[in-house]
């Protein structure tokens, strides 16, 4: 995931106000208390996760849903309604594009030769043949994408997850991979920093914001997941459950059968 948290969810709330849509009516979404508890299906492997705070998560994840539902769908939506098939394919492929270089810097911290060949490939002909990342000829070429983040990187030199955590915008989490999205922010940011495209226009913080909000409803714009939409009367225990198998699979671990 790409990250810019804070002046994302402010950036967004701008684009809200500019853009004045609405949720789809009929939206009547809301946690429905379960008539059983968790504490049933303790020999579910769903259960084995370590959450310590799962109040304060539970809480979190509560938090998101209305966020989604009164925040980023809206604008979403209003995006969507807005601006031709063929552009928001564009607009993802850029972003999509830019997330290389987070994917390359974390393949070279792991020591993975042929992956950081590959996504440094990847960038450089998306880049260019690409016309920016608009169009994906790497991946017709073979260059397939290597997602990595910080978070997989300490996951894969030996570093436990530690507890499960829910951020506010992010979603699920845990203590190792919110350390990685922090590194991954501060270094993002930094390689911006000493670029700083915009810095002779002499309008830097207004493009640099309009281009984080518009970053940040391509990246929900991305994902299909609606908080409880699944239909699952425990949904907090499964997405808390795969996020974790996930993430453990993506590090190289093999979470015990």
């Amino acid at each position: 995931m790409r990250c810019r948290g804070p002046w994302m969810i402010l950036a967004l709330m701008l684009a809200l106000s500019l853009t004045g849509c609405a949720s789809p009516r009929g939206n009547r979404l809301a946690e429905v208390a379960p008539r059983h508890t968790i504490a049933e299906f303790r020999d579910q492997r769903f259960a084995d996760v370590d959450d310590p705070w799962e109040g304060f998560n539970r809480s979190m994840y509560r938090f998101n849903f209305y966020l989604d539902k009164f925040v980023l769908i809206p604008v979403v939506h209003g995006y969507e309604l807005v601006t031709p098939t063929f552009v928001q394919n564009r607009v993802s492929g850029i972003f999509n594009n830019l997330s290389e270089i987070r994917n390359l810097t974390n393949s070279m911290v792991q020591l993975k030769g042929v992956e950081s060949a590959t996504t440094l490939g990847r960038f450089v002909t998306n880049s260019t043949l690409g016309l920016g990342g608009m169009f994906d000829p790497a991946t017709r070429l073979g260059l397939a994408r290597r997602d990595e983040d910080f978070g997989k990187t300490l996951g894969y030199w030996g570093v436990e997850s530690g507890p499960y955590l829910v951020l506010p915008f992010f979603g699920p989490s845990s203590v190792r991979d919110t350390g990685g999205l922090a590194v991954d922010t501060g270094v993002t940011y930094g390689i911006y920093t000493a670029v700083d495209p915009f810095a002779n226009t002499g309008n830097s913080l207004a493009i640099s914001s309009g281009i984080t909000a518009l970053e940040a409803v391509d990246m929900r714009h991305q994902q299909s997941f609606r908080y409880y939409e699944s239909g699952y009367p425990f949904e907090y225990y499964m997405v808390r459950f795969l996020y974790h198998q996930k993430r453990e699979i993506e590090s190289g671990k093999h979470p015990a059968e």
